[in-house]
């Protein structure tokens, strides 16, 4: 008899562990299926957040910083030092012994909460059965009251430069090279192509960026981006846009790309090459066709607002649902579903997500931007703030970029914020704080920040909707 759970969760990414421990923390049987092997072998929770994504991105990217610092940022201090190396070896070693830690210390949770974990493949079958292949082959079915799935997302393939994890690679190669790749190609400037162009070009790489698009980060406000691709191609970040790719080819050692553009057709050749170009819902094969699980033409698992499926106690979550693909939105979906299995309120607000880019400057975002609100109509009022006006930015040397804020101009909610500059991922927060209370740009003006901060950024922006910003010309 197949074993029965309160709760099966598919998938033990940041939406699928944290679903399976709110579960097990409310009282609930559960089991997670996750079918991840490390670089050593190993199962491993986590998904690609904390494998080959989020985590090890971030600790490239702290790495790569130092180095830049030790070569450009010190002088300005009165601080020199000899000649600066960079043992890339290492720094791979640092990156993934901190997954290790962060991925054991999930492990260790599902211990501590009780959660089983299923190490293999899960798919889902008829009324509620999840069918688990073992790695090593072994087949067998558990049943469970719910069902959620949190499948993930991978990296999408394009025909015009094909993946061979030598030459051209995906975000997870990208983030294992054992040398500086000195010509380092990249396609797609998104929030993948950015980052890891950042970590190689700071390590020596010479990097270029080809984007299909003519709007750089199209998705933010026009202005931050503005700013953002200024203070990039200052740093020697090539980033060219409308560059679309028609075709590369590849010798034992490197790799020619075609694109075209608006002045004609082009080849640049590079040591290495990433495609970032986003990434879809890692759905294939997630449910057997007797379960008749509805998916739209892209592959994502449809649901409505609190994430219920087409099938009853069976509910989706994460990168494979509507909505942005960001790790933090599907941890709450999680919680949220967890709440609603348990017979509680469950709650999710999806205009108040966060987005960062951990660029340097950083960049980061919640709510809508200018263009949005005023494509819908809606009358605003704006204030912005730059950093270089800003103590604490100008003793940091990193003072490049801008705090906006928008509120409504009759009601004075704030409806977006949108940060480019140092320790914008950190910033951002306040200002989802404030538009989950539903807090209006006086309520900011009104609160005391500590000086000198770079969250006085944040209240001169807020001063300056109102046009009182009082370090700077209104």
């Amino acid at each position: 008899m197949a074993k029965t759970y309160d709760v099966v969760v598919i998938g033990g990414g940041p939406a699928g562990y944290v679903a399976a421990i709110r579960c097990a923390q409310l009282g609930l049987a559960t089991a997670c299926v996750e079918k991840w092997i490390n670089i050593e072998g190993k199962p491993a929770l986590g998904g690609t957040c904390l494998n080959v994504g989020c985590i090890p991105s971030k600790a490239l990217l702290e790495s790569s910083e130092h180095y830049h610092k030790l070569q450009h940022g010190l002088e300005a201090h009165g601080i020199s030092v000899g000649e600066a190396s960079v043992d890339v070896a290492k720094m791979i070693g640092r990156k993934e012994q901190i997954v290790s830690q962060l991925t054991g210390g999930i492990a260790q949770l599902f211990k501590a909460n009780k959660v089983d974990w299923l190490q293999g493949r899960g798919k889902l079958l008829a009324e509620r059965q999840v069918e688990v292949t073992g790695h090593d082959g072994a087949v067998e079915v558990v049943e469970a009251d719910n069902v959620i799935i949190a499948a993930g997302s991978v990296p999408i393939d394009i025909g015009a430069a094909p993946k061979d994890d030598k030459l051209i690679v995906d975000s997870t190669g990208a983030l294992a090279f054992t040398e500086v790749p000195k010509r380092f190609g990249v396609i797609g400037a998104g929030v993948i192509g950015l980052e890891l162009g950042s970590v190689w070009k700071r390590l020596g790489a010479e990097v270029v960026i080809l984007e299909a698009v003519e709007d750089f980060l199209a998705a933010a406000d026009h202005q931050i981006a503005k700013d953002a691709l200024r203070q990039f191609q200052k740093q020697g970040l090539d980033i060219r846009l409308g560059a679309r790719v028609t075709g590369s080819t590849k010798t034992d050692t490197e790799v020619t790309v075609q694109y075209t553009d608006k002045n004609g057709n082009h080849e640049l050749t590079f040591d290495k090459l990433l495609v970032s170009v986003g990434r879809r819902p890692a759905t294939d094969g997630i449910a057997d066709a007797a379960a008749d699980l509805v998916l739209n033409e892209r592959g994502f698992i449809h649901v409505d607002d609190e994430c219920r499926t087409n099938l009853p106690g069976v509910w989706a979550i994460g990168d494979c649902v509507r909505g942005p693909m960001l790790a933090h939105k599907g941890s709450e979906e999680g919680i949220m579903v967890a709440e609603f299995i348990a017979g509680n309120h469950g709650h999710m607000n999806y205009d108040t997500i966060p987005w960062v880019i951990y660029t340097q400057p950083e960049i980061a975002w919640v709510g809508k931007t200018e263009q949005q609100l005023k494509h819908e109509g809606v009358p605003v009022k704006i204030g912005t703030f730059p950093f270089a006006a800003n103590g604490r930015a100008k003793a940091m040397d990193a003072a490049a970029g801008m705090v906006k804020i928008i509120a409504h101009a009759e009601t004075d909610r704030v409806l977006g914020a949108h940060i480019c500059g140092p320790m914008a991922s950190e910033l951002i927060q306040e200002l989802v704080v404030a538009m989950e209370f539903g807090a209006s740009a006086e309520d900011l003006q009104m609160t005391i920040h500590g000086h000198p901060t770079l969250a006085e950024a944040v209240h001169e922006a807020a001063l300056s909707v109102d046009k009182r910003a009082l370090h700077r010309v209104n």
